[in-house]
């Protein structure tokens, strides 16, 4: 790993390190926290996106950046761009400061809004998406996603296990993709559990 994002990264895990001893305060809000993929996570899309050669990746909810570094470091090993999608201005200003100190920011876009309304004009089609925003929003995003992918696409979503809380969301999430055409799915027990969907 460069040196540089290297330093980047070790600071979003010391952040996320000190938060996670702070998830139980009643008066700790979730969108002050990084609530990060985590470093296994995001290692396996990493290779996913190298090894694919994928060049159109996707986030859809970027929070403060850890998995945008993750993503852009990627994308810049094959000549690709990210589009990343977050609702408040202020976590994708976060993401770009590291992405700056990281020398990464010429392969991210951010696009701020709903993410929603910003997928139902965003043209394809996506080689590789990653899916971590609320997760009752998991299935109407499917619903924008799936005709915007590529052959091959690949949906990696997050929180399939944890929290306890977004299971129901969680298992409504993956019922839907695996009923849908040309999709095969899988789910996995890798950091708070992700669902890794291909398309054809």
């Amino acid at each position: 790993m460069d040196p540089k994002i290297q330093a980047v990264l070790d600071e979003y895990e010391a952040r996320a390190a000190k938060e996670a001893a702070l998830m139980s305060d009643p008066n700790r809000r979730r969108d002050e926290m990084l609530l990060p993929v985590g470093a296994a996570t995001a290692s396996l899309m990493s290779t996913i996106i190298k090894e694919g050669k994928m060049r159109s990746i996707l986030e859809v909810g970027s929070s403060y950046g850890y998995s945008t570094i993750w993503l852009a470091e990627a994308a810049r090993a094959t000549g690709g761009k990210v589009i990343s999608l977050e609702l408040h201005a202020n976590k994708a200003e976060y993401a770009r400061d590291r992405l700056a100190k990281a020398g990464l920011d010429g392969f991210v876009e951010f696009k701020i809004g709903d993410a929603l309304e910003t997928l139902r004009t965003l043209p394809g089609s996506f080689e590789f998406v990653l899916l971590d925003l609320w997760k009752n929003l998991y299935v109407p995003c499917f619903e924008l996603l799936y005709p915007k992918l590529a052959t091959g696409g690949i949906i990696l979503a997050d929180n399939m296990l944890f929290p306890e809380t977004a299971i129901p969301d969680a298992n409504a999430y993956r019922e839907r993709v695996r009923a849908a055409k040309d999709m095969t799915s899988v789910l996995l027990s890798v950091g708070s559990g992700i669902e890794i969907s291909r398309y054809r």
